[in-house]
């Protein structure tokens, strides 16, 4: 989100939890924001430059890449609360310079204990995606507050209540209103006035806020005092808990506006029972380095690792741009087709995450693409079990919706540690329903689930289930070179297109050999298993699209894909830090020292 560098004047007064600072008394001045910074003792990039500078302060304090994650997040939670915050989840990274290992937290939302394979159906058929979205249905048990416990716990230097002070005083302090805010806030405008607790925090005075005004959220600065002081035990066994259920399961919905806000079946056992789960990695081999991320719960690892694979044996970096994004397309394509038949929760599912991620099944599923001619979406799914060279295994599954509004970060350290950490509540704005007196909205990520399969003669495992975690799409990754030392992490938002993103920003970097600040700015392509390809303005109205029409590509129009950060190590002890340039109104990176 663009925060504005110019100090600006109020002109009119708005409620308590969103000020604008009267004449004379100008915002909080926001860090100035770049897309890229080089320089020395570890490096911070996310989506803010607020959240950017408070993982700078830590890691300035002598903390390290895992603490100055959990700043960025819980800043995040402040300035990007239609897309991370308290109330979600999200998936985290990191690579331990000592050992030169990676490790995962899987911090994924849960089905209630109480949720079957029917959780979205009424009177026997799916609900409509707009009426579970908004609901508490829609809820599942937040699991970011477990996963900063975790990481803090196996590999912070600082403690939860040092490394939350900047968000708690950014939240109490206020920051900028940009037109980004201010666009997120008006595209949920009407879901949100279904809410008095969330129109009160987010429509001040039943306004949209003002570009330049100062947003203040002292709820959510006395929710990180709470947690500071306390712990995340607040959450998953104390009074803050018990607001979540709360609300959950009543919605306060204004009566007078006629919306059916569905309740949902959340419970203190939900909240007590609720695990982030330490887990390996996905690992991949890829021109010589190592590919890690996240395995299932989320498709991320999985999918990505397995268009890699695909790719493996085409030197993209002769390529004509032609043929380079034909083979990354079809790649793409490919990899959703097995991911749609085979990625859900493990501890309810028979992934066979080895299976997806062998070469000897992306050599079975690569001889599909041809450089003449296109595959035909949807595509069936191949099996990694007992891979047939250009075979398919039963019928495709379509690729379900997910909310695009997520938001990742990347830090790295002085003494070489990383994190890839990649945080939502899924769609902007999540439910729409924020606890009352609490300062955050809660997440609608039960939503990712499959409402009912799409052919009931194939095995869904996207389905809900009693404490399931719903599939995702994120893909926090980190590239290690043959030495197990850290060559680039990265990450973005965007719901199934996050894998597109980072597989084609990867393939931009280690094929293409693209700077990494070029890679996440250049134009975006997305196949996910549809009968027509996305691209972004850039690439739609380039002649690029009219050569890969000819050779049968269908492509539609997406505005905007994805908003990537990402750091990558330099020689002498450098770091690089890379964000966005214009998406999502452009990414703050920065470095402690930019010249030692």
């Amino acid at each position: 989100m663009q925060r504005s560098g110019t100090w600006k004047l109020a002109v009119v007064a708005v409620a308590a939890a969103v000020t604008l600072v009267g004449a004379g008394a100008p915002p909080p001045l926001s860090p100035a924001k770049s897309p890229v910074a080089v320089g020395y003792g570890g490096a911070v990039s996310s989506v803010d430059a607020d959240a950017t500078a408070a993982g700078i302060r830590v890691l300035r304090d002598g903390g390290n890449a895992v603490d100055a994650a959990v700043a960025t997040a819980a800043a995040l939670g402040v300035t990007e609360p239609y897309s991370a915050g308290v109330g979600g989840g999200g998936y985290f990274v990191y690579y331990d310079a000592r050992t030169r290992t990676v490790h995962t937290v899987d911090g994924r939302e849960t089905a209630p204990l109480t949720a079957d394979a029917h959780l979205f159906t009424e009177n026997g058929k799916p609900l409509a995606f707009a009426d579970a979205v908004t609901s508490g249905l829609a809820v599942g048990t937040p699991g970011t507050p477990a996963t900063w416990r975790t990481a803090l716990d196996s590999w912070g230097t600082r403690r939860l209540g040092t490394v939350l002070k900047p968000a708690e005083r950014l939240a109490r302090d206020g920051f900028t209103v940009d037109d980004t805010f201010r666009s997120q806030t008006a595209s949920n405008e009407a879901r949100f006035r279904f809410f008095p607790d969330t129109a009160k925090l987010f429509l001040p005075g039943g306004r949209l806020p003002v570009v330049g005004s100062t947003f203040k959220n002292p709820d959510l600065a006395r929710t990180y005092a709470e947690l500071a002081r306390e712990g995340v035990g607040v959450i998953y066994r104390g009074d803050l808990g018990r607001d979540i259920v709360n609300t959950v399961n009543k919605p306060p919905v204004d009566p007078g506006s006629g919306w059916n806000a569905r309740p949902g079946k959340l419970s203190a056992r939900d909240l007590a029972a609720y695990r982030a789960k330490l887990q390996r990695p996905t690992e991949t081999s890829y021109r010589g380095l190592n590919v890690y991320s996240i395995a299932p719960s989320s498709s991320g690892g999985t999918t990505v690792g397995e268009a890699l694979n695909i790719l493996e044996d085409s030197d993209l970096s002769r390529l004509s741009e032609t043929q380079y994004l034909h083979r990354y397309i079809e790649a793409s394509r490919i990899a959703f087709a097995d991911r749609g038949r085979w990625v859900g929760d493990p501890a309810f599912e028979d992934v066979p995450t080895k299976g997806l991620l062998s070469q000897r099944f992306a050599d079975s599923r690569a001889c599909l693409i041809k450089p003449t001619s296109v595959l035909t979406s949807p595509l069936a799914p191949g099996d990694p079990r007992h891979p047939a060279a250009c075979g398919t295994a039963g019928k495709a599954a379509p690729t379900t919706y997910e909310g695009e509004n997520t938001t990742h970060l990347t830090t790295a350290d002085k003494w070489g540690n990383v994190v890839s950490y990649t945080l939502t509540i899924e769609q902007t704005g999540g439910s729409g329903i924020t606890v009352p007196g609490r300062g955050f909205l809660l997440n609608n990520e039960l939503t990712d689930f499959s409402f009912a399969p799409a052919d009931p003669a194939v095995h869904d495992p996207n389905l809900p289930g009693p404490g399931k975690r719903p599939r995702s799409s994120i893909s926090p990754t980190i590239v290690l070179d043959r030495q197990h030392r850290p060559v680039l992490a990265l990450g973005s938002p965007g719901g199934a297109t996050i894998i597109t993103t980072v597989l084609q920003t990867l393939t931009n970097v280690l094929d293409r050999h693209m700077r990494l600040v070029d890679a996440i700015a250049a134009p975006r392509a997305s196949q996910r298993n549809a009968a027509k390809t996305e691209l972004e303005p850039a690439l739609y109205d380039s002649p690029l699209r009219a050569r890969l029409e000819a050779l049968g590509h269908s492509f539609s129009e997406n505005p905007e894909i994805g908003a990537a950060t990402g750091v990558q190590r330099l020689p002498g002890g450098k770091w690089l830090a890379a964000a966005e340039t214009t998406r999502r109104g452009g990414g703050s990176a920065m470095v402690v020292d930019p010249t030692r």
